[in-house]
């Protein structure tokens, strides 16, 4: 299979932007193996296994929907982790509710040892950076409410990156 041309960007035509209702909805992942990802995704994470086919691929969900994270292993059953310098997911991000739902989110991470990456506060959001068992980027976060945004004298957003208070974070966590 070729590779598309890629159109220079000077020469996209900006028609209109995308409809502000639209969102992503579900992530899909080539994994090396079906059960190791499950052990992340549904027993670390908590998401609930919606369907299965067969060995072949699983579709996980919070909160009654149809599938937001896939995983298969059709064309990656074995597979490496994705080597350093090429391209692929950064990360995706799952989005938390609340900032206890994210505390509770820190303290199922650490209480199966999965090592954090990073945590920072952007000013817009809390998040947790950590990697599945087949090295995809994944992004635990909350938003902070849209008027308690950071923004500059000319009103645009200002995000930041500082240290998270992971400790402050888990004091919100009952369990």
């Amino acid at each position: 299979m070729s590779r598309p041309t890629a159109v220079p960007l000077e020469r996209v035509e900006t028609v209109e932007p995308i409809d502000p209702g639209a969102r992503i909805g579900h992530v899909h992942l080539k994994v090396a193996d079906i059960e190791r990802a499950l052990g992340f995704y549904r027993d670390v994470l908590g998401f609930e296994l919606t369907q299965r086919f067969g060995a072949g691929a699983a579709f996980l969900a919070a909160g009654g929907y149809h599938h937001h994270v896939g995983i298969n292993v059709w064309e990656s059953r074995g597979g490496d982790w994705p080597a350093p310098g090429t391209t692929g997911l950064y990360h995706f991000a799952i989005l938390y509710p609340s900032r206890e739902a994210l505390a509770r989110a820190l303290a199922r991470v650490l209480a199966a040892g999965v090592p954090l990456e990073g945590a920072a506060d952007h000013g817009v959001s809390e998040a947790l950076y950590l990697r599945d068992p087949d090295g995809n980027g994944v992004e635990l976060y909350r938003d902070r409410p849209e008027d308690e945004w950071p923004r500059d004298a000319q009103g645009q957003l200002a995000m930041v990156t500082e240290p998270l208070d992971l400790d402050a974070l888990l004091a919100l966590d009952p369990g």
